[in-house]
């Protein structure tokens, strides 16, 4: 209860609502959504698990050796991603579209986490703008003739404040952010990647034949002969 007493409450919302503002309008409305989307997701949600994937995954590759991709149906396992990938490479009838659906989500994924970090990277640098226009307008705002000890200590009071938060909130709270949607995306890359790895794995071998660049048989393809003809 002491502590939110003691808080400058108004340098608070000029510093913080300075900089969120700015840095709306500098990135818009599409950015700043979609931020905040990102910090939901890594906030909120559980991150991306890849054992109980995995385990969904193999009872589908198991039903696929048996039936064959050919007459193979749409499977689901509840991640958007695997589903749409499994939709592609059963309605095309081949790995090569899994792997290119996964790339198309990878590349998505990327460019969300970019402008993710970019934009709490912008709220970091305007943070400690705002703090030192905090403290200026504090300082601004004595009077030419002066005014008492208590007048000028509530002065300097607001100043310190004020860049006080722009250096915490620049250094403690929008950085941190973003590097934390930059590990978090970091680490479900990998295990997305491990497990299409897997996947592409698993069906190759069940279905040699949709290898890309392979035969049949499930070996590379022999060139054709060269025949070569006298001049006489």
């Amino acid at each position: 209860m002491a502590f939110f007493q003691s808080v400058d409450w108004p340098t608070l919302g000029l510093v913080l609502g300075g900089t969120l503002l700015a840095t709306l309008l500098r990135c818009g409305f599409g950015e700043v959504a979609l931020t905040l989307r990102m910090l939901v997701r890594v906030l909120v949600r559980p991150p991306f698990d890849a054992d109980p994937a995995r385990a969904l995954l193999a009872v589908q590759i198991q039903d696929l050796r048996k039936d064959g991709l050919i007459r193979a149906h749409h499977f689901q396992i509840g991640d958007r991603e695997f589903d749409e990938a499994s939709k592609a490479m059963i309605g095309e009838r081949s790995v090569a579209a899994l792997l290119t659906a996964h790339e198309t989500h990878k590349a998505r994924r990327a460019l969300r986490g970019q402008i993710a970090t970019r934009t709490l990277a912008m709220a970091a640098e305007l943070a400690p703008v705002f703090g030192l226009f905090g403290t200026l307008l504090s300082l601004g705002m004595l009077p030419p003739a002066g005014v008492g000890r208590s007048g000028y200590m509530a002065a300097i009071g607001m100043a310190v404040h004020a860049t006080m938060v722009g250096l915490l909130a620049a250094n403690l709270l929008f950085a941190p952010l973003a590097r934390l949607i930059e590990r978090r995306l970091a680490v479900e890359e990998g295990e997305r990647q491990e497990l299409f790895d897997w996947m592409a794995l698993q069906l190759a071998v069940s279905e040699p034949h949709l290898r890309t660049g392979h035969d049949r048989t499930g070996h590379e393809p022999r060139a054709a002969p060269v025949h070569r003809f006298s001049a006489g």
